[in-house]
């Protein structure tokens, strides 16, 4: 109910207890799925992160391993039959092509084999159809094999034909160690070549997985991705690692930005590296999988758990909310009719229920007492600034019109330092009577604090409060007081809506025509600006 005289009481949603220890009960378990998933998570997450790893470097570390032996065994064949042609004649074509034909056919190590004298003419080539026999070289890589004069594996290059191409070459020396050319045999990086037949045409797992060779300079010799085979990959962080002869395992963005789960080991025989890697949206997508199938065994223990929860936080809760909505009743200045005791299965609840029953039969006694007492003075039995304060604010708030008079008594701290606080106390129980007499029936009065009277006059003029005002002052100052001295009072009047829009700002304005009315000599009235 609202209106001028009384005070809106507005009810704040609270939370039940039935609520918050459902939504304890509820919010406990639904941590605990959290806390169990998100440790699953995490757990899972490094178990998957560490088994690529060593899948990764353990299948690099083998192909390593496997390419170390197979580089061995070709610089075995190019020796054997280096040694096998130097002693002979290496004008012997017949034979030369002979002793290349079997190496290349029978190894399958490399895709042509050369045997090139000491002069830079290529004796004798395999297969025929490559057509350099005759010719001199011409390429950097096969000069340079010819100038060191000892085992060599070039970096890739291309060579006149416009293949991509590793050579390596063994040297020639005859029996009396003189030397007389080399060996040597090409890997077409580009076409069918051994590689290709130790590890397969098809490298791409289907996950996304794959692995790489570089050279010793970083140059891409073996990729799924043909079209990539010759490019420097000498950027790549894992390539630097290989390459140092270091051996391991790393997160990597590779230079299309993807990022990748490495295993990297060194191939010894030749400088190469080997780099096996998984895309790390494989491991998050099984991880993903891993967390799904986990929630889906999960989710149903919890959802009874949860359920059976809140129905026994519910059945604990209830003796105390019937005993909330008593009490709550009872605070609200409703008369209530107490239930029988009943007995509960809870032993707290079932005490707490006795010892409350029998407790709000006086509680509703008191209530009465304590709500009156909450709204009045204690000195005066007028109305206390707390319900003022209320109900001014209610009828801003509703655009009620009214006057608010403040008045003070002038010069109470003399009269309590002269004749006692008590006698004091007197004067102001004589201006409340005088207040209250000198008002009309709507008239709201109240005591401020301390000597400081207000008064609400719901409807009122300016002028009106003022006629009010004045007759107030007149009878305290004319008549007979407890002190038998004339005492007097000041007073100002402020209007709402005329002098502000705010009961705060109502109550300063008038507050400060009081304060006017004390500068101007006391004993009078004046209206706020």
């Amino acid at each position: 109910m609202s209106g001028p005289f009384g005070i809106r009481c507005t009810e704040k949603n609270k939370i039940s207890l039935a609520t918050l220890l459902t939504g304890l009960v509820s919010l406990s378990v639904a941590l605990t799925l959290t806390i169990l998933l998100l440790a699953s998570y995490h757990s899972n997450k490094e178990s998957l992160f560490e088994t690529t790893f060593a899948l990764n470097y353990s299948a690099a570390t083998k192909m390593s391993h496997s390419i170390d032996s197979l580089f061995q065994s070709m610089r075995a064949g190019l020796a054997y039959t280096g040694a096998r042609l130097s002693a002979g004649d290496l004008s012997d074509s017949q034979e030369m092509q002979r002793q290349l034909e079997a190496l290349r056919l029978g190894s399958h190590y490399f895709n042509s084999i050369a045997v090139v004298d000491e002069t830079g003419l290529v004796r004798g080539v395999d297969p025929p159809s490559v057509g350099t026999a005759g010719l001199h070289i011409a390429t950097e890589a096969t000069k340079e094999a010819l100038a060191v004069k000892k085992s060599y594996i070039s970096k890739p290059y291309y060579s006149v034909n416009g293949r991509l191409i590793v050579f390596m070459s063994e040297p020639l020396f005859d029996k009396d160690g003189i030397y007389r050319g080399y060996i040597g045999g090409s890997l077409y990086l580009q076409e069918n070549n051994i590689l290709n037949m130790m590890f397969g045409m098809h490298n791409l797992n289907s996950d996304g997985s794959y692995f790489y060779v570089v050279s010793s300079n970083g140059y891409l010799l073996f990729h799924p991705d043909k079209s990539r085979i010759g490019e420097d990959g000498s950027a790549n962080l894992i390539v630097q690692k290989v390459l140092r002869g270091e051996s391991g395992y790393d997160q990597v963005t590779n230079s299309q930005g993807i990022t990748f789960l490495a295993g990297y080991s060194p191939v010894l025989e030749n400088g190469w590296g080997v780099v096996v890697q998984s895309p790390i949206n494989v491991v998050y997508d099984e991880l993903n999988r891993n967390i799904h199938t986990l929630l889906l065994y999960t989710l149903a223990p919890f959802a009874v758990l949860m359920i059976t929860a809140i129905w026994l936080a519910r059945r604990l809760a209830h003796p105390f909310v019937s005993l909330a909505n008593l009490a709550g009743r009872l605070g609200r200045g409703e008369r209530i009719v107490l239930p029988d005791v009943k007995h509960h299965w809870n032993r707290e609840a079932d005490l707490l229920t006795q010892t409350i029953t029998l407790a709000l039969s006086d509680l509703q006694k008191q209530t009465e007492q304590l709500a009156h007492a909450a709204m009045t003075d204690s000195l005066t039995g007028l109305t206390n600034r707390r319900t003022f304060e209320s109900i001014m604010t209610q009828w801003t708030e509703e655009q009620y019109s009214f006057a608010l008079i403040v008045m003070d008594i002038d010069r109470f701290k003399s009269i309590n330092d002269t004749y006692g606080h008590q006698a004091g106390d007197e004067v102001l129980k004589h201006l409340a009577h005088v207040v209250t007499s000198s008002v009309g029936p709507h008239d709201l009065c109240c005591r401020y604090g301390g000597e400081e009277f207000v008064v609400l006059l719901p409807l009122a003029t300016v002028p009106e409060a003022l006629i009010t005002a004045e007759r107030i002052r007149t009878a305290f100052e004319t008549r007979e007081n407890p002190l038998g001295t004339p005492v007097t009072i000041s007073s100002g009047i402020a209007h709402f809506p005329s002098h502000a829009e705010s009961a705060d700002m109502l109550f300063q304005r008038a507050d400060h025509a009081l304060y006017r009315a004390k500068e101007a000599g006391k004993n009078r009235t004046i209206v706020a600006d």
